[in-house]
């Protein structure tokens, strides 16, 4: 059953990368940041001291990059700290590494998703503060925190996945 669900969900992920007209190899326009507009209504709280905006849109025609969770780990050994920042800085990193891939940068993010197991004050803390040296321009993506009890490997600590743009 595992298997079917496997080549199930990889025949589904290759139409998608399929329909959005691989052009991965070729040079990206890096001017993406003046069609990405972050809002954040004066009738909700100002959320950017706590690293996200309440929402983000494209306005340009383009394409975009669904990001695979990225967890803390280190290397091509993909070495798990015990220590929560280093794990942050480390899934920052790994995201950061998928979008140059792409030619793409944190601000052409629009939408992450961050998994923290046992989740506290102290690691919301951290995370905010990690958020901020990545995004030092202060505009950040939409966001949405989960608290899991684990996650796929047993010394994970963060899984961040996210969403990106690329302009045509």
């Amino acid at each position: 059953m595992k298997h079917i669900l496997f080549s199930a969900s990889a025949l589904c992920m290759g139409f998608l990368a399929f329909s959005q007209n691989n052009q991965h190899n070729k040079p990206i326009n890096q001017t993406n940041m003046k069609t990405i507009i972050h809002k954040n209504p004066k009738a909700l709280f100002d959320p950017t001291p706590f690293a996200f905006s309440h929402s983000t849109a494209n306005e340009a025609e383009g394409k975009y990059v669904f990001i695979s969770g990225q967890s803390g780990g280190e290397d091509l050994k993909h070495h798990l700290s015990k220590d929560f920042r280093t794990q942050v800085k480390f899934s920052l990193k790994n995201l950061e590494t998928v979008l140059a891939d792409y030619g793409l940068g944190v601000k052409d993010v629009l939408k992450i998703t961050i998994l923290i197991v046992d989740h506290d004050q102290e690691k919301l803390k951290i995370w905010t503060e990690e958020m901020h040296k990545a995004w030092q321009n202060n505009e950040f993506p939409a966001s949405t925190l989960i608290p899991v009890p684990r996650l796929a490997l047993d010394d994970m600590l963060i899984e961040v996945d996210a969403v990106a743009f690329i302009k045509k």
